[in-house]
């Protein structure tokens, strides 16, 4: 036991200090978001963001590294709640060395901390060895003075670090016994054991080999170091509790869950797994977001959607009917916030996000589990053990449910999942959608080996529109060409081009490659994964050869078409998150000629006062004509100059910052106005939802928006002329002719109904006496509805012995109007039955009240003999 129970937070910055002490640069979290590392969905171990400085591809700051790494793995997310020590979310201690210092230094390194710093008892740390690691033996026996029958001996599969071919090396882990109440039955319980007793709270990773692949292990010549640690994991041990979620931040957190379910820890089995996954769950969710995930049906979205709808689900097993993972997020933020203070300052972001998804999710779960009742129920009826593939992807694809949500659903009912059967209806979806994507895409030159080196074609076009370069290679028809002649659609990579490569969301720039007489005339430029610039088009005249010295020049009014809106998108995202709220951020965008798409995190439809005010404000900068700046910056620097970074986007050591007088500043490498004034004017198009909680702002700038503004305009004066007036008397001109035209109709609404009237009153002097009462039946032709129902109620307001049905007939469409006066309806004949009986005949139906219905048809041929059983129903209605 420690000598003081440190808590979580205390525990992490001992640590950091420590290894500070130790001549390490701390160095501050890496994003979940894995940087240039493909092989990776999120991080999920200390050393995932650092491979390229073990490798030595990249160098490190310094050879001798700490840092405490938020890490997500949800490989074993059917465990958590079940077990003590499985989480989603968990950070990683770590110190390390590349090249340094080697096992002499690690091993002291770790005892000193664990048993000095900490305080823990040494009696009660074990440590473990690779089984043939002799040199690790000799340090704890000798130098540390650690006896060997402590030291446990480990196989491979324990004690070996290595991933496939590569660096790799044997393990060194210390162990700490908890305590007799926490192991097995088995009398020789020890190291290795799968009980709880043996908790692993260090692993010294001494990667010293090569593997070849084939199995042959080869000495490396510069050693490193790769330590891991558990904090929660070691929080448990100092703090002496039994699990993870009681360790006191995590803790902290339940206690906010228990306060929001109205559910209590520990009072039976189930209800701690559904507290535990909604902890666990939502502290993975806060993180994530903060590092720019948001919920999606693929990638790093979907792990985030499927953590985030899982929690919900047990907050309903729980009792909760209503959103709540929100109400969370303050307790989350407040318990980690001193190593993440981002958190703070995206807590409303944050917030947001888990709000819309709680509601998205809430619109659609009731119905889904509706759905998936019926579908369980058939499954029993049927006798079937297994859910079918086919239900569970339309639960996915219809109702958003994750399906790990429906496996575990499934499993509550003692069933398992055809999960061939959803995979294989996933990729026919992922088919359709790739074919889809690939008929919108150029993917002409995919997968051509150009037989070029790695140097990455040099982009001028910053500063020039034209210049000299060397065609490097060219491609025709799917294959690499010497040359390409007269009418051949091509692709040329040159060494160098002042062409912009479409990325960023900006364009690919227009132009021309020219050598003499020659000229091939370019429509599109992309970028492949080695830097190299593919221009595409056609050889418009006379022919090319590799190796030919050309010259390259740009479309120059298109693209200062395109740069005007690229600096139009970035007044427009400082205008957004002004007015909006700082939780706006970029999630896409598009910067074509004159032409921009700016898709943003928001959370419900933007206003039109708003619009209005983000139109003014954004007209009223590029009115102010501020100077655009370029220039390449540190990224620190860059950060500590307040420079915005495009949201979850990953930039190297080095990037670009472009900044427009005082008013906004932001990483981008695409080229721009230095004027905000030659922006033009700013126009909205379009503003609507594209994902949840994702809007779309579409704008038009310079010569187009102009160009909409000179046609609005010719409409102006046009409508002007028809109106006989100015194009400033318009509006007053437009409302005295409404005024007339309203009057107009007015008096000839009049006019219809008192020639109406006067028709009434000849049918009244013609009506036909059946018993006492008095019947009108009469079909009106192609008046409408509401006329029909004005003369019925005439009838009926006229005399209370009168029963009228009268028709109208527009087009195949029938209408009835039935009215009956009170006398009527103290004989027992009700306009509803009435309007029914006729309305069938027609093929319809109708009702109303006793006084007054109406009905339909869709038979015009019929009107007639409808009407025709007036007679006989009023007789049969008075027994005649």
């Amino acid at each position: 036991m420690s000598q003081k129970q440190y808590g979580l937070n205390e525990l992490r910055e001992m640590f950091l200090a420590y290894f500070e002490s130790k001549g390490h640069l701390r160095l501050p979290s890496f994003s979940l978001l894995p940087h240039n590392d493909p092989s990776l969905l999120l991080i999920n171990s200390g050393m995932a963001p650092m491979k390229t400085w073990f490798t030595r591809e990249e160098e490190p700051p310094r050879d001798r590294v700490c840092t405490c790494q938020k890490c997500i793995r949800t490989g074993d997310i059917e465990n958590i709640g079940k077990t003590d020590r499985h989480g989603t979310y968990f950070e990683m201690l770590g110190n390390f060395s590349f090249g340094d210092y080697f096992k002499t230094e690690a091993i002291p390194f770790c005892w000193e901390f664990l048993t000095e710093v900490v305080g823990l008892d040494a009696d009660r740390l074990y440590p473990s060895i690779y089984e043939n690691d002799d040199e690790a033996f000799e340090i704890w026996t000798k130098q540390m003075g650690i006896p060997a029958e402590k030291i446990v001996r480990l196989g491979k599969a324990d004690n070996f670090w290595e991933h496939g071919a590569g660096p790799c090396g044997p393990c060194s882990e210390v162990y700490y016994d908890r305590g007799v109440e926490y192991g097995c039955d088995n009398p020789n319980c020890m190291v290795g054991c799968e009980c709880d007793r043996y908790i692993e709270v260090w692993n010294n990773v001494f990667t010293q080999f090569i593997n070849d692949g084939e199995g042959n292990y080869s000495e490396m010549a510069s050693k490193n170091i790769d330590t891991g640690m558990g904090l929660e994991r070691l929080a448990c041990v100092v703090q002496g509790v039994g699990s993870l979620f009681e360790v006191d931040t995590v803790m902290n957190i339940t206690n906010k869950v228990t306060e929001l379910t109205g559910a209590t820890y520990k009072s039976d089995a189930k209800t701690d797994v559904s507290l535990r996954v909604i902890t666990d769950h939502i502290r993975s969710s806060v993180m994530m977001i903060a590092d720019g995930v948001l919920p999606s049906n693929e990638g790093r979205g979907y792990v985030l959607r499927r953590l985030l709808r899982r929690a919900a689900r047990h907050g309903k097993l729980l009792g909760v009917n209503e959103g709540f993972l929100f109400k969370i997020i303050p307790t989350v933020v407040t318990e980690n916030k001193t190593a993440y203070g981002d958190l703070v300052e995206k807590e409303g972001y944050i917030t947001k996000v888990i709000r819309t998804e709680e509601e998205n999710f809430a619109k659609t779960i009731d119905g889904g589990m509706g759905i998936f009742d019926e579908m369980m129920s058939a499954h029993k009826a049927a006798g079937k053990t297994e859910f079918d593939g086919a239900d569970a992807f339309k639960l996915y694809d219809t109702f958003g449910f994750p399906i790990d949500l429906t496996i575990e659903m499934v499993e509550e009912q003692s069933m398992t999942l055809d999960r061939a059967g959803f995979d294989a209806h996933m990729e026919a979806q992922r088919v359709r959608a790739r074919k889809a994507r690939e008929a919108l895409g150029d993917t002409a030159w995919a997968g051509i080996d150009l037989g070029l080196d790695s140097t990455p074609t040099a982009f001028t076009g910053y500063d020039k529109y034209v210049d000299d370069a060397t065609v490097l290679a060219m491609v025709a028809d799917g294959e690499v060409r010497q040359e390409v002649v007269s009418g051949v659609e091509a692709m040329l990579v040159l060494d160098k081009t002042p062409m912009y490569a479409e990325m960023g969301g900006q364009v690919g720039d227009h132009g021309t490659i020219a050598l003499g007489d020659s000229v091939f005339t370019v429509t599109d430029v992309r970028k492949d994964k080695a830097g190299k610039y593919l221009h595409t088009g056609v050889v418009s005249a006379g022919s090319f050869k590799t190796g030919d010295a050309v010259t390259a020049s740009i479309d120059v009014e298109r693209r200062k078409a395109i740069m005007r809106a690229h600096s139009g998108t970035h007044v427009l995202g400082k205008v957004l998150s002004d007015v909006l709220g700082d939780h706006v951020h970029q999630a896409g965008s598009l910067v074509e000629p004159d032409r921009l798409r700016f898709d943003f995190t928001h959370f419900s439809a933007i206003t039109p006062d708003e619009l209005v005010e983000i139109d003014r404000r954004v007209n009223d900068a590029i009115l102010d004509g501020m100077t655009v700046n370029t220039q390449e910056l540190p990224i620190e620097e860059a950060k500590k100059l307040g420079a915005v970074a495009m949201f979850g986007e990953k930039y190297g050591a080095n990037v670009r910052v472009v900044s427009m007088g005082d008013f906004s500043m932001e990483f981008c490498g695409g080229t721009h106005l230095d004027n905000t004034a030659k922006i033009g004017p700013f126009r909205i198009k379009s503003e609507a939802s594209v994902a949840s909680g994702v809007r779309r702002i579409e704008a038009t700038v310079g010569k187009q928006s102009l160009a909409v503004m000179n046609q609005n305009q010719g409409l102006l004066f046009h409508v002007a002329e028809v109106l006989k007036t100015n194009p400033g008397d318009l509006a007053a001109k437009a409302e005295q002719q409404m005024a007339e035209m309203k009057q107009m109709r007015t008096t000839l609404e009049q006019m219809k109904q008192k020639a109406a009237l006067g028709e009434a009153q000849q049918f009244l002097l013609s009506a036909k006496t059946v018993g006492d009462l008095q019947v009108i039946t009469n079909n009106r032709g192609g008046v409408e509805p509401n006329a029909l129902r004005q003369m019925g109620d005439f009838f009926r307001d006229k005399n209370e012995n009168i029963v009228a049905v009268l028709a109208a007939v527009n087009g195949d469409k029938v209408t009835f109007v039935a009215v009956c006066g009170k006398g009527a309806v103290a004989k027992g004949i009700k306009a509803g039955d009435l309007v029914r009986t006729v309305s069938a005949v027609c093929g319809g139906k109708g009702g109303g009240k006793p006084d007054s219905a109406m009905g339909g048809g869709t038979n015009p041929l019929k009107v007639d003999d409808a009407l025709a059983c007036v007679d006989d129903f009023v007789a049969e209605k008075l027994g005649l």
